[in-house]
């Protein structure tokens, strides 16, 4: 990993860090330069009010993401599932919900505070079929082939390898597996220089990809399926997105949401 990539993360780790202590004591947390403040574009207004009603207040307040992966990923009794950049643990714990007793929710996260908060909105929620992993989104800790399905919410357009991050994605997911993520996409028209002008890197906008981009590295990796549909504007041609695609079975192509 280059410097200016390790430096991207930790930047990333002190901001999403800084959001967890700052929920711990009461505040709220945003995909934003600053953990302080929450728009109609990001966090926890983009789930329904049931859901938000159902978990720790904690969970909620916590909540950083351009989408609700939950709503999409069609989740079914007895999958495993894995969140990508789990947080404080909203999309873990409504997944561990819908995937019942016999089904299991995996959260993965880099940031210890985040963990630590995520374990106990868990423990206040009393969710038993759920497990909190330390670790990065670029080098997953979990076998190959593993899991049913994989969600992350306005966390991929953080990483600085996402190449990595669709390769070790197609790698856990079992054949037949499904992906389906919120995350920020840009236009295709838009240049890196672009981007970055509309937002910074933490703010979840200066490392989107382009529709194009995005389409071409989940086909790099394997995945077959593919479809990327914006949900919402959150600044000029930068779009919170639905992106579904699917690992392929070894006998009979790709599995369908």
């Amino acid at each position: 990993m280059s410097e200016q990539s390790t430096d991207l993360r930790e930047t990333v780790r002190r901001r999403y860090a800084a959001a967890a202590v700052k929920v711990t004591e009461g505040g709220t947390a945003c995909c934003g330069p600053e953990p302080v403040e929450v728009d109609e574009n990001f966090g926890s207004t983009l789930y329904a009010a049931d859901e938000r009603d159902a978990l720790p207040a904690a969970a909620v307040a916590a909540s950083l993401g351009c989408g609700n992966p939950t709503a999409v990923a069609e989740l079914r009794e007895g999958e495993r599932v894995l969140d990508l950049g789990s947080g404080g643990g909203i999309d873990v714990l409504l997944s561990a919900r819908r995937v019942g007793p016999t089904g299991k929710a995996y959260g993965l996260d880099m940031t210890e505070e985040m963990l630590a908060l995520a374990l106990a909105n868990a423990t206040k929620a009393g969710a038993t079929n759920v497990e909190f992993l330390k670790g990065t989104i670029e080098a997953i800790p979990l076998p190959a082939n593993t899991i049913d399905v994989v969600i992350s919410n306005c966390v991929i357009n953080l990483s600085t390898d996402k190449s990595a991050v669709f390769a070790e994605t197609f790698r856990v997911l079992r054949p037949g597996g499904r992906l389906g993520v919120s995350d920020i996409v840009a236009d295709d028209t838009l240049t890196a220089e672009h981007r970055a002008e509309r937002g910074d890197h933490v703010g979840c906008i200066a490392g989107a990809l382009s529709f194009a981009e995005y389409r071409a590295g989940l086909e790099a990796a394997g995945f077959t399926d593919i479809e990327i549909a914006p949900t919402h504007a959150v600044a000029d041609g930068m779009h919170s997105a639905i992106v579904h695609a699917a690992k392929p079975t070894y006998a009979s192509g790709a599995a369908r949401f």
